[in-house]
């Protein structure tokens, strides 16, 4: 990240804490233990066994720095397809979560993913699931965990990491007998900091289900099979030294303390832009949130304007609105994406979602302000609102124009259960809101005010898509089948399917989540106009 630290322009404003790139991607951490199903600081754990590993292993300073990053990013594009892990599995979090009980290719852990097709529906909803995903699905499934890798690459990337640790993400789940995905790597070509991430990764788990005894009975089964065997042999000979005290440190200040070379400060430039990266990457676990959260941290900025908010209310404004999704990393897409009624249980989870935010910042001083007011955006004036239910002066302003631009933008876009709602509707919805005592007033006409002077998105030509294939391929990242973008478009499923397969390989993307990082990053979506600020 080019800027360095010190001087004006840091993240941090006038007696404010700066952000630090390992605080920003071990938070990221946090929410991806919970997409996994994982205790959280499970990746932080994993973090600090990859360190001491490649202490013990003699690395120098600059590669230490790459295993740091490749452990606490190695499983983060993992809830990039959840839609489709939830159509065909159930519950995408279970089933990411059985990724430790069997070795990977292994006769079982096929069994066990094969059992889990169509879990959670009616018996014969089930069988006709089951009996897609033979015909066609597996298809569907077959790359993911290659798409993952590629991802999880894409967003290092974005976040300034170097050339050292995108390659060592992207080789992620490489095994050292070649056996891994994509599988073009085996042995001593696989980078060292995937090697030892990989290691670090599955024996945090086996250390903290069955202890040190776990931990090496992993290390020599899967020696020379999914494991370096020189790294397994390290870990077999010191397991007690690598492994001391895990359950009782500190995690999060540990990592954070322990990040190799000189520390990275964030510029406010880099801040924003790291925020934003990794936004659009948390809405990719649905089809019906993608470019979301940009969205509403333009919209709510505006209106933070209009209401004469600047300087560093602003910036936490708009920062809060940027990170106010992290949360949905923790609940299934099996409930996000439903199109029919939800359980109380289920919507007990949809309501943990806000402290799931919070939960995820709170252990950095610079970040924590934002969780706070991400927090709130669910709460309302009444007290009939969540995670806790506060109600009056309790939620701060800040948190009302937030959650009056999540509620008109989540309106502006298409939902499982409904097709997005034209303006007008929108209007009528959050004026009802205040009325009935809900939505802070001045906020709202401060949001109606900045929605009301969008301008249409303008869609010029993108890596030589025709206008209609960039129709299908909005249609197609918002999760619709062929035979769906067909009917949309009044074209037979035939000629959709070949628009897919011509957008595929103009913009180098092989799924379905690939095409929509593309599509929101290049401002396709989401589909309703942008925000512009008016003097």
């Amino acid at each position: 990240m080019g800027d360095g630290a010190g001087g004006p322009g840091q993240s941090g404003g006038p007696g404010q804490p700066r952000v630090r790139l390992a605080e920003l991607v071990a938070a990221l951490s946090l929410g991806i233990d919970l997409g996994f199903g994982q205790p959280m600081e499970h990746v932080l754990r994993q973090c600090l066994i990859a360190l001491r590993l490649a202490e013990r292993a003699g690395l120098a300073e600059q590669e230490r720095a790459g295993v740091y990053y490749t452990a606490l990013l190695v499983n983060v594009g993992c809830h990039a397809d959840a839609h489709e892990q939830a159509k065909w599995f159930g519950d995408d979090i279970a089933m990411k979560s059985g990724k430790y009980a069997h070795e990977l290719r292994s006769v079982r852990g096929m069994l066990a993913g094969m059992r889990m097709i169509g879990a959670g529906n009616p018996l014969l909803l089930r069988f006709r699931v089951g009996l897609e995903f033979a015909v066609s699905g597996h298809r569907e499934v077959d790359g993911m965990i290659s798409q993952h890798a590629r991802l999880a690459r894409t967003l290092a990337e974005q976040l300034g990491l170097s050339e050292q640790v995108r390659e060592a993400i992207g080789a992620a789940y490489e095994q050292w007998d070649g056996r891994g995905w994509p599988g073009v790597l085996k042995a001593d070509a696989i980078p060292i900091a995937a090697r030892i991430a990989q290691l670090a990764e599955f024996t945090e788990v086996a250390y903290r289900v069955q202890g040190v005894a776990g931990a090496r009975a992993l290390a020599r089964a899967r020696s020379g099979r999914q494991f370096d065997p020189g790294l397994a042999a390290l870990l077999l000979a010191k397991a007690e030294d690598i492994l001391a005290g895990l359950e009782t440190v500190p995690a999060w200040q540990a990592v954070i303390a322990a990040e190799p070379t000189l520390a990275v400060e964030l510029s406010a430039g880099q801040l924003d832009g790291a925020l934003t990266a990794i936004a659009n990457f948390v809405d990719l676990k649905s089809p019906f949130t993608l470019g979301h959260s940009v969205a509403v941290a333009e919209l709510a900025a505006e209106a933070g304007r209009k209401l004469g908010l600047a300087g560093e209310k602003a910036e936490l404004l708009r920062r809060a609105a940027l990170v106010h999704g992290f949360g949905k990393l923790g609940v299934s897409n099996s409930i996000w994406d439903r199109p029919g009624p939800l359980s109380a249980g289920e919507w007990e989870r949809v309501r943990m979602s806000p402290y799931l935010t919070e939960r995820m910042l709170r252990q950095s001083a610079a970040l924590a302000p934002l969780g706070e007011i991400a927090m709130q955006h669910r709460e309302r004036l009444d007290g009939s609102g969540y995670p806790r239910g506060l109600s009056g002066a309790a939620i701060s302003r800040l948190a009302r124009v937030l959650g009056a631009a999540d509620v008109y933008q989540s309106m502006r876009e298409p939902r499982p259960h409904r097709p997005a709602r034209p303006a007008e509707d929108a209007t009528a919805e959050l004026r009802a809101e205040v009325r009935a005592g809900r939505l802070d007033g001045d906020a709202v006409e401060a949001v109606l005010a900045a929605a009301g002077h969008r301008t249409p998105r303008r869609r010029t030509a993108l890596a030589g898509l025709t206008a209609r294939e960039m129709e299908v391929l909005i249609l197609l990242a918002r999760g619709m089948s062929n035979k769906q973008i067909a009917s949309q478009l009044v074209i037979t499923p035939k000629t959709a399917g070949n628009h897919v397969e011509h957008i595929y390989a103009k913009i180098g993307a092989s799924s379905r989540a690939a095409a929509a990082m593309f599509a929101v990053q290049h401002g396709l979506l989401p589909e309703d106009e942008i925000a512009v600020p008016v003097a």
